[in-house]
């Protein structure tokens, strides 16, 4: 194993970039080449097909079956003069992942004779199959049953030879067993709730767009290298390995040179991604060695949920060709920083309106204001649902440990912003006010600076930060589909609007002035909220102490934090705002318990396999060396001078011998506890044995083999090393 070790180093030090050829235009002259955009429905579709899917996407109407048959003809059309052979609906299911069934875009006319055909039922709905996907339970494996949907929202896209269609996927009962779903019906309710809110300052609004970028962290391992890890193929992480004398201390690879093979896969993959109007921005070092960062611009949320997940196959199949594996893992090495997925997020009316951005008028920040504390409210009253859409197992090992934001919910606002809320909740009074102080008040909210950037600091310890135009939710994991998260927070904030406006119409119904009845919802809202809002350092013992006093949440435990999501409040909330039936939410709090068991299963598994069939024999190879050398330095030196020059070589034997004991001991044990867990038929007890019961024993053991690791001769230990995982390029 060593010489294998030591093959995959000296292939991973000989790489050379691989060349990558530019197109020989301009980014904008390919971007969205491979996408069937409105630019191409214009060429290839009928003034009634193109008009038809145009107001679906805008106002989300249904498309008739007989124009969907035009429409894939064009489709079609389009899809043939670029090469493409097969179709497939692309869709999100509950493993996180994305999946396509492809079908040729042929059938039989006659003896040896077939002819292209794509006909309108088939771009509308397809039945998969599927059956073995994620349901919890509302479908069972030998009910094959399951549809696909288009999505019109989302372009279709060429990838290869095969034309994707963006779609939804649901049981045969209809219900949702994706992510797409749900998200789509929050938008619609953020949307809902948005509009009627905004009605009271602006008639002309008539729609509200979620806007969405995702910052994407990863980390790349040298392909060789990463074949040489069984636990990185088989868990995405390390389940063993001692800290490298140098990683992150000197924060030198952060923002630092982007190495030469590194740049060329950052350029190659996203030649691939703007091909398909991806709009990759940014690109940078991140603070751990091999350790990066890209970064779109803005989309609608929808869009961008697409966007991030394709992006993500992209660079996994684009690495291939630069001999790199991409980790998403959020804590693929232990000691060094973890990868997140920092998703920013915005509220856009149809007029160009950015609600999270102060205007130039008292009618405009007031407008902001509203939003703005609706917000805000929601992360207080539902911040153990926002908690649940983004842990999980590789989460968990990120999150409080002071590289991420804690498992405490807060929003950061920064002193210009938190200054304004101050004022206004010390000088509305809940009682009626005069002209003179209206007016005051009016025109002290229209001096809220225009520009808030440069009047609110970034902390990057916040898990929800208001960063100037948006909020940035940053505890969100590097592997997650960015649709859980979405899914939470558009529902929460579909629920604050609903409440601001129902808030509004009670005062006036009371005969209070609409502009005070506004200023007076607003400060309820602040008081109600003040608990959340924090602007220091999360990452302190002091604000865990603090957060304690203000009654904020901190659940570290991630089956305790899933179980937010069947709450009665979660249930009554996702009830009505019509994005997932009790039923549902059940559904996913299941696979959620299953995927956590079943990735602990896992890792449980391989860390035994490495423990006994390839550390341990290395081990006892290395002790016997010793051993030999020790019996050698009997025979050659007198007893005195024997047990001074052998003494180190004794110590070692008798630490190995314990260290392997202990090895031995604790992974029969976590056999035995794995073993007895699996017997148990009831999910929710399953989960929390193997949380309580085996996953102790990763700590356990991998403790007594990061030490052996540091006794036994380099030249035969059997799997890179850390020094060599973080700095090959």
């Amino acid at each position: 194993m060593g010489t294998l070790r030591f093959k995959s180093i000296e292939k991973a030090i000989s790489r050379q970039p691989v060349v990558v050829e530019s197109p020989s235009v301009k980014t904008s002259e390919y971007f969205a080449i491979n996408v069937f955009n409105k630019k191409r429905m214009q060429e290839y579709l009928s003034q009634e097909a193109f008009s038809s899917v145009m107001e679906a996407i805008e106002k989300g109407t249904k498309i008739d079956r007989k124009v969907s048959s035009q429409i894939s003809s064009g489709m079609k059309a389009w899809a043939i003069d670029k090469g493409v052979t097969h179709y497939t609906h692309w869709f999100h299911p509950l493993t996180g992942a994305t999946a396509e069934k492809h079908d040729a875009f042929f059938e039989p006319a006659s003896d040896n004779y077939v002819i292209e055909n794509f006909d309108g039922s088939k771009l509308v709905q397809q039945e998969p199959d599927a059956s073995s996907f994620p349901s919890g339970g509302m479908r069972n494996t030998f009910e094959a049953r399951g549809y696909t949907a288009w999505d019109p929202s989302s372009p279709a896209f060429v990838m290869g030879t095969t034309l994707c269609i963006p779609s939804v996927y649901i049981s045969f009962k209809g219900d949702s067993l994706d992510y797409k779903t749900p998200l789509l019906k929050s938008i619609e309710a953020v949307d809902k709730a948005a509009v009627a809110l905004c009605n009271y300052f602006d008639k002309s609004i008539t729609r509200v767009n979620v806007g969405l970028g995702c910052e994407q962290e990863y980390f790349l391992v040298d392909n060789d290298l990463f074949n040489a890890r069984p636990d990185l193929k088989l868990t995405d992480r390390t389940l063993m390995g001692h800290s490298a004398a140098k990683d992150q201390q000197l924060a030198d690879h952060y923002f630092g040179y982007i190495p030469m093979r590194v740049a060329a896969f950052m350029q190659d993959f996203e030649i691939e991604a703007y091909k398909l109007g991806i709009p990759v921005k940014t690109r940078h070092n991140e603070v751990a060695p091999n350790q990066y960062e890209c970064a779109p611009v803005f989309e609608e949320a929808n869009l961008a949920v697409d966007h991030n997940q394709l992006l993500m196959t992209i660079m996994k199949r684009v690495a291939k060709r630069h001999h790199f594996k991409v980790l998403f893992h959020e804590k693929p090495y232990k000691d060094v920083n973890g990868s997140g997925k920092h998703c920013n997020w915005s509220l856009i009316t149809n007029t160009g309106i950015n609600l999270f951005s102060p205007g130039k008028t008292p009618k405009t920040n007031m407008l902001f204001l509203a939003f703005f504390v609706s917000v805000i409210k929601g992360v207080f009253e539902y911040q153990d649902l926002l908690r649940s859409s983004i842990v999980s197992l590789g989460n968990e090992h990120r999150l409080g440990a002071s590289e991420a934001p804690p498992a405490i919910m807060s929003v950061f606002l920064g002193e210009a912003v938190n200054k304004i809320l101050d004022e206004i909740e010390t000088r509305v009074s809940g009682k009626k006010m005069n002209p003179d102080e209206k007016t005051e008040l009016k025109l002290d909210v229209g001096k809220i600076p225009e520009i808030l950037p440069d009047n609110t600091d970034r902390n990057r310890t916040s898990p929800f930060a208001f960063t100037g135009n948006r909020f940035e939710f940053r505890a969100v994991g590097s592997a997650t589909n960015v649709a859980s998260p979405m899914i939470a927070l558009n529902t929460i904030v579909a629920k604050q609007l609903k409440e601001f406006k129902n808030e509004i119409d009670r005062l006036t119904d009371q005969g209070v002035k609409k502009d005070e009845a506004i200023f007076q919802v607003i400060k309820k809202f602040i008081l109600a909220s003040k608990k959340v809002r924090f602007d220091g350092n999360n990452y302190s013992e002091e604000w865990k102490i603090e957060a304690e006093k203000r009654g904020l949440s901190n659940i570290n435990d991630v089956l305790t934090a899933l179980s937010a999501i069947i709450s009665p409040e979660a249930k009554e909330l996702f009830s009505e705002m019509k994005v997932f039936s009790e039923r549902e939410l059940e559904a996913r709090f299941e696979i959620d318990l299953e995927k956590y068991t079943k990735k602990l299963q896992i890792e449980s598994r391989v860390l035994g396999d490495l423990a006994i069939n390839h550390i341990l024999p290395t081990v006892y190879r290395y002790q016997n060396i010793l051993i030999e050398n020790v019996k050698g330095l009997k025979e050659l030196f007198a007893n005195s001078d024997f047990e001074k020059l052998s003494s180190t070589q004794l110590a070692s034997i008798r630490e190995i011998s314990s260290r392997t004991a202990m090895v031995n001991i604790k992974v029969n044990n976590m056999i035995d506890e794995r073993r007895k867990a699996n017997t148990i038929d009831e999910t929710a007890i399953k989960s929390r044995e193997y949380s309580d019961k085996v996953k102790p024993y990763l700590d356990e053991i991998r403790y007594q083999i990061d030490h052996l690791e540091m006794i036994v001769d380099d030249e035969i230990w059997p799997l890179p090393k850390y020094r060599e995982l973080l700095f090959i390029r």
